[in-house]
């Protein structure tokens, strides 16, 4: 396995190195980056045109779809998927960039002070599409592993976060398909968690003020082997709020989860 160990503010890469990238795909990644950020749950009432079939646990958000565990002493979220081939929503503009973000975290629902998260950014523009591995302290700025991992179409991913204190932890990104892992150790942040939320989640990045247009990320996409540490037990996504995007009262994923599954499709025009 090719490993690459963040500690603090420092990038320490490991023996094994990203194979270098073109101008051009360094521009389109650079590109990617720029005012890119996950955010906490907003929510929202449930739309008008959502369907009366939705079962009691569901909820509603314009940035969040997946599962979202809600108790208390969540101090590890891990889970896997395969990254998806995402595409232009029907009516969208190619020279337009459209992203998805696949990401696990601990807080950032009920508890709005903190979200220690880590994930995928997934990016289609021009026909080009760029997958970006990064992690997070929210409110601070989303930051990228510069080396050490390369994420393409189909890889399969585990993401993991794991608090040790309320103000210090560890996000991890596991490529299964090539072997490498790349990981970032928190410490002494000023905002704290809560560890009253457990997520695997499926986001419309904000940028800019506002949320960015929506990558359609296709029906198939799922978290398996999804789990939790909640004071000390392992748990999976029993009881877990189901939340789903809508945006302009048009509902554009749907999303179910059970035992160790999240599948969060894309159902938007």
């Amino acid at each position: 396995m090719k490993v690459s160990t963040v500690a603090g503010s420092l990038l320490l890469s490991g023996a094994a190195m990203a194979v270098p990238l073109s101008e051009e795909n360094m521009a389109r990644r650079e590109a990617n980056r720029q005012g890119r950020a996950s955010h906490m749950n907003m929510r929202i009432e449930k739309p008008e045109s959502a369907k009366t079939d939705i079962t009691a646990d569901e909820s509603y958000s314009t940035n969040w779809a997946g599962a979202v565990l809600i108790g208390e002493g969540y101090t590890t979220v891990t889970g896997s998927f395969v990254v998806p081939s995402v595409s232009v929503p029907s009516g969208g503009d190619d020279s337009t960039q459209y992203c998805a973000a696949a990401w696990v975290g601990i807080d950032g629902d009920t508890c709005s002070s903190a979200i220690l998260q880590t994930g995928v950014n997934i990016c289609i523009q021009n026909g080009e599409i760029t997958n970006t591995a990064w992690y997070e302290w929210i409110p601070a700025a989303q930051q990228y592993w510069e080396s050490g991992i390369t994420i393409n179409t189909g890889d399969t991913i585990t993401a993991s976060v794991t608090a040790d204190s309320t103000t210090s932890g560890n996000a991890t990104v596991t490529n299964e398909s090539s072997g490498e892992t790349v990981s970032y150790y928190f410490s002494g942040q000023s905002s704290t968690l809560c560890e009253t939320n457990a997520e695997w989640i499926m986001e419309d990045l904000t940028g800019g003020g506002g949320l960015l247009p929506f990558a359609n990320f296709g029906s198939d996409f799922a978290f398996s082997g999804a789990s939790a540490v909640s004071g000390g037990n392992t748990v999976d996504t029993t009881g877990a709020t189901i939340m789903d995007i809508s945006q302009n009262n048009v509902v554009l994923t749907q999303t179910t989860a059970s035992g160790g599954d999240v599948a969060v499709a894309y159902i938007g025009s």
